[in-house]
């Protein structure tokens, strides 16, 4: 049992990640800004299950993570992600939201299935396109009164937490000071994470996680077809968008956002993109004679002041630590998603993580934040990360609008097979 206050945390028995994939996350506004999350998802699912050499009839379930919708068919959405990549028309598909956590809890949830034995394989996606967040209007239902035709943007109101009349920034904010963070410094960790994305894309790193896109059909017997159109004909999009050089004395130029240290510069990209894993049981790995990516150990989260929402990470991989009989020292990669670069070093400081550890392919000030689709790069990630430089634990965490945190533990599992 976990010794943090409030935190539900499951450990999980026999449960793998083959593989995953995930698309370029493109800049808002972009090359990928015309895409339904559904097309975007369905892309990252059907490359994953193509990765793993899975086909898709024998997967159990599909869990999507999605946060605003983007598409008129929004309702949809995990439902035709499943459908046009071909997993079985009686296989359930169902949604999760939990803000920027979305995606960790849909490689939660599918992990869960499989651990009770529910289902021997899983779909696991979240997607995001935060150019198609909706002009909205709420009140509108029953006509227009003189005067009061009022429509606002659904992407910038949602950034107020209304529970504490917060911004989202403004919480970062509320770290920095609690912690003596100040703007310099924030600057430099922001430089550090647009250097390391750079470093890891000429090393190659993330040639085997991204999918390239360009325009595509997608077709199933008795449905009409699903595509992707991007703004450009003809174009294939292959990389990141936001990775570029951001030294330290550019980033200083950058005005602040939220009256503080946080600035478009040092906070996380606002971008356009999916991913997706495919997880299987210990005894379908084993009979098959497979070389998981990675195992999956323990998810949990918890809540936290809304004010100080950013810190969220700090419990949650304290409670996964304690439910898998782990220390947090002994965790070997950690990603945490960088909402805000405060925030990151907020999280740092208070769980004393060695920053050589943290985030080491870059994070979201670098590579972009689509809400619902960061969970599942984040564990992708660092899943990749283990195997790359052998070595065995590794976490993916994210704090969460509204005060919450959540984290997952994945082992590496030819590390663990090292050391046993």
């Amino acid at each position: 049992m976990t010794t943090v206050p409030g935190a539900v945390a499951l450990a999980f028995d026999d449960v793998f990640i083959l593989d995953g994939v995930r698309t370029p996350f493109c800049d808002y506004n972009g090359r990928l800004s015309t895409v339904s999350p559904t097309d975007l998802a369905i892309k990252a699912g059907r490359e994953a299950l193509k990765r793993a050499a899975v086909d898709p009839a024998t997967i159990g379930t599909v869990v999507a993570g999605n946060m605003a919708q983007a598409s008129f068919d929004a309702y949809f959405l995990p439902r035709h992600v499943s459908l046009y990549c071909g997993v079985p028309v009686e296989v359930p598909a169902h949604l999760v939201q939990r803000i920027c956590g979305t995606g960790v809890e849909a490689v939660a949830q599918a992990a869960d299935a499989i651990s009770l034995g529910r289902v021997e394989a899983a779909l696991a996606v979240g997607t995001e396109s935060m150019s198609r967040n909706p002009v909205a209007a709420y009140t509108h239902r029953n006509g227009f009164r003189m005067g009061q035709i009022e429509f606002r943007d659904f992407l910038w109101e949602s950034l107020l937490d209304t529970a504490c009349h917060t911004t989202m920034g403004g919480t970062a904010e509320n770290l920095a000071k609690k912690h003596g963070i100040g703007r310099e410094a924030v600057d430099a960790f922001a430089a550090r994470s647009f250097a390391r994305a750079l470093k890891a894309r000429e090393e190659g790193f993330f040639d085997d996680e991204i999918v390239a896109v360009t325009d595509e059909t997608f077709e199933r017997d008795g449905f009409d077809p699903r595509a992707i159109k991007l703004p450009k004909k003809g174009d294939v999009v292959r990389e990141d968008d936001h990775v570029r050089p951001s030294p330290i004395e550019m980033l200083a130029k950058i005005r602040p956002a939220f009256g503080g240290v946080q600035t478009g510069g040092n906070s996380s990209a606002i971008v356009d993109g999916a991913a997706a894993v495919v997880l299987a049981s210990g005894k379908r790995v084993r009979a098959e004679g497979r070389r998981p990516l990675a195992r999956v150990v323990a998810a949990a989260s918890v809540g936290v002041a809304p004010d100080h929402m950013g810190i969220g990470p700090v419990p949650a991989i304290r409670a996964v630590c304690a439910e898998a009989g782990i220390a947090v020292g002994e965790v070997d990669r950690v990603e945490i998603n960088e909402a805000f670069g405060a925030q990151v070093m907020a999280c740092a400081i208070e769980l004393g993580l060695d920053e050589e550890k943290l985030d080491v392919n870059g994070g979201a000030i670098a590579i972009g934040h689509p809400l619902g689709a960061t969970g599942v790069r984040l564990t992708l990630t660092v899943a990749r990360e283990l195997r790359r430089r052998g070595l065995r634990w590794g976490i993916a965490s994210a704090c969460i609008g509204g005060g919450q945190g959540i984290a997952v533990l994945v082992e590496n599992p030819e590390a663990a097979g090292e050391r046993s």
